[in-house]
């Protein structure tokens, strides 16, 4: 157990709970948690402190010592595309990509709880990112994968920091729900969003804007299973509850037309989302059917007045070369989402010319470099040939 200050708080009714780190769904309703604490804190200490994850640690679960690789402190780089976006480049953290910054907080307090193994489905970035942290850890890692459906590099990544892979038939949901069933009866520490405490440490891509850039006009985020859009509103709510601004941004959510059970709701005026069982997308990361944390997600949009939308395959690999060849940003397929949400939004005319927005690059190229090869132009020459350019 650890000791905390904060309660765990159920978004549906309401109840609140003791901070216990084996808890993850009401015991009332099963409804989903949400980790709070009183914030009370001399932002002006945490400013000059060097920017990271762990910068923030008094919005954060008190832990001891924490499991940190340096993760966060990413860049926010100015768009060529847009000149008043800007891009938050989640694929500069340790192993890529964004989950890095809630997995340092939940394996720390999986080891802080004394947990000697941890388990997670993953379509690749949670499970590069949770192989590392546990090595890192010294825990026992297993990793569930959907079988055939993850990108090389992430693969890799897993293989090398020594986790042990279970390839499963089926997609993610399929994966996830092994997961929940292996936690309960083998008492394995899980690692996926519906972990409260991982998505603490999420929410500091919000800390992190409001320290480089200011407060937004809007926020776009590519949305898989769901988790880190809500992480990063929850952060922003949190600056306004500490009186820093009183300024909160519109929240937008992107899905890839073949896996946007979320966006297909929201956009048909459902009140909520009819699950897909076989979701397809070249973005992989983002290839859920059955988001866990749809409704944290569902009130993010609703709470900040933005939207969700949908993009296609096409959009979201014109978007990733766009972001590669004018920004020089080389991003995976689901980070690119964001940009070819912004370009939809533009062109619908919701986004205005001089409204500033955040577009969250959720990993790195080099996660998925299949993807990125598909378009390759390559000329040939032999020793003798003359080099024509």
């Amino acid at each position: 157990m650890i000791i905390d200050d904060g309660e765990l708080r159920c978004i549906n009714c309401g109840s609140r709970f003791e901070p216990d780190p084996y808890l993850f769904n009401c015991k009332k309703c099963n409804g989903l948690l949400e980790y709070n604490k009183d914030l009370h804190i001399n932002w002006s200490e945490i400013a000059s402190r060097t920017t990271r994850v762990w910068k923030y640690r008094e919005l954060l679960p008190r832990i001891e010592n924490p499991i940190s690789l340096d993760e966060g402190g990413t860049p926010m780089i100015r768009s060529n595309i847009f000149k008043n976006a800007f891009i938050k480049f989640e694929g500069a953290n340790p192993t890529g990509s964004f989950k890095d910054r809630g997995m340092t907080v939940a394996i720390s307090v999986a080891k802080e709880s004394g947990a000697k193994s941890v388990i997670v489905a993953s379509t690749g970035n949670t499970a590069s990112s949770a192989a590392a942290y546990a090595a890192r850890a010294g825990l026992n890692c297993y990793i569930f994968l959907p079988m055939n459906s993850v990108a090389k590099g992430k693969l890799a990544q897993v293989a090398l920091h020594g986790a042990k892979i279970f390839e499963i038939e089926g997609n993610f949901d399929d994966a996830l729900k092994i997961v929940m069933e292996l936690t309960k009866e083998k008492k394995l520490y899980p690692l996926n969003s519906f972990n409260p405490w991982r998505l603490e440490g999420q929410k500091t891509i919000s800390f992190e804007i409001f320290d480089q850039l200011g407060i937004p006009d809007w926020v776009i985020v590519p949305v898989g299973n769901a988790g880190n859009i809500s992480a990063i509103w929850k952060g922003f709510k949190e600056l306004k509850q500490l009186g820093l601004t009183d300024k909160l941004p519109k929240m937008i959510g992107v899905q890839a037309e073949g896996s946007a059970p979320i966006a297909n709701a929201w956009l048909s005026n459902q009140s909520s989302p009819k699950f897909i069982d076989s979701p397809i997308t070249v973005a992989t990361a983002i290839r859920i059917g059955k988001p866990v944390n749809w409704p944290k997600a569902w009130n993010t949009v609703k709470e900040s007045k933005g939207t969700f939308l949908t993009v296609s395959d096409e959009e979201i690999l014109e978007a990733q070369k766009l972001l590669a060849r004018i920004d020089g940003i080389g991003s995976e397929p689901a980070g690119a989402a964001s940009m070819a949400g912004l370009r939809k939004l533009i062109d619908q005319g919701l986004i205005k010319n001089d409204e500033k927005v955040v577009l969250i690059v959720t990993g790195h190229a080099l996660k998925d470099p299949e993807s990125a090869m598909q378009d390759f132009n390559i000329t040939k020459i032999r020793k003798d040939e003359k080099i024509i350019l």
